[in-house]
């Protein structure tokens, strides 16, 4: 799920649905009420895809997922908002095919970049590639975070960085790092959320923090919710929240000024949306 700018929407597409349905639905979501789209091409069905908006492109750009039947995927598509269509992009490389990539806008000339991902066999993956809109670049960043999938990372419009946190690794994962175009670096928050993987994150406009919530914790699901101050984390506790869940979506609408969350799983399946209107330290 990602916001679209030029039509001012939230873009879904896919997911696991009930019976262990892969699903190729494209949904928008307006504020308000969420429609279904019916392209004449849309990508296979897959979870666990990443998407995001290129700013050069001015469109959407999914990578990756899996599905049961056919496998990871490594396939890359561009969702043109304005027209409702999809078109596959046929790159020469690409990032490996991979389960639950972080895939973000680039802090420095907002195409879009992938981080990490999974495969089985491949295990945990640790390159960071760029898309320059037509063909993937594997950048080879140095220092880099360690392997890992389902990670949280988002651009923090305040600090002009993107913000990693946590994600499934051999180890676990409870770093926090910033992506500034060129380089990753290593933070030194005094508090840090626990550790967990497949949380949602994104940039709340109303508070200006990076807002974090739920993930898959050491003892199952969360529903806390956590804001990257620059430097700091720190846990906020809203008056209503919900769930707890993990693989769930959340996306900056900046039409709607707030933070929109959708779906995701804990014991059972998901198709509740939330806005985050206030959040209190």
């Amino acid at each position: 799920m990602a916001y679209d700018v030029p039509s001012g929407k939230i873009v879904l597409f896919g997911g696991l649905g009930a019976g262990v349905t892969y699903l190729d639905e494209t949904w928008t979501f307006d504020g308000v009420t969420w429609t279904r789209l019916s392209p004449p091409l849309s990508p296979p069905a897959r979870t666990a895809a990443g998407m995001t908006f290129d700013a050069a492109l001015q469109k959407l750009v999914l990578f990756g997922g899996f599905n049961g039947y056919t496998g990871y995927c490594n396939d890359t598509w561009i969702f043109d908002a304005a027209q409702g269509t999809w078109e596959q992009a046929i790159t020469s490389q690409s990032p490996p095919a991979a389960t639950e990539p972080s895939v973000f806008t680039d802090p420095l000339n907002g195409r879009a970049d992938v981080f990490g991902g999974y495969s089985d066999p491949g295990g945990y993956w640790q390159a960071t590639w760029q898309f320059n809109g037509t063909d993937w670049i594997d950048l080879h960043p140095s220092p880099s975070p360690a392997a890992r999938a389902g990670a949280i990372l988002a651009f923090d419009h305040s600090t002009k960085d993107a913000v990693l946190f946590g994600g499934q690794s051999a180890g676990g994962s409870d770093t926090t790092w910033t992506w500034d175009g060129k380089h990753w670096t290593q933070q030194s928050p005094a508090t840090q959320p626990p550790i967990m993987g497949y949380g949602a994150g994104a940039f709340d406009p109303r508070s200006g923090l990076l807002i974090t919530f739920g993930g898959q914790g050491e003892t199952g699901p969360l529903n806390t919710t956590w804001a990257w101050t620059g430097s700091d984390w720190t846990q906020l506790y809203p008056a209503s929240s919900p769930a707890p869940r993990r693989y769930t979506a959340m996306a900056n609408d900046e039409a709607l000024g707030g933070l929109v969350l959708f779906g995701g799983g804990g014991g059972m399946l998901f198709n509740d949306t939330w806005e985050l209107i206030s959040a209190d330290r």
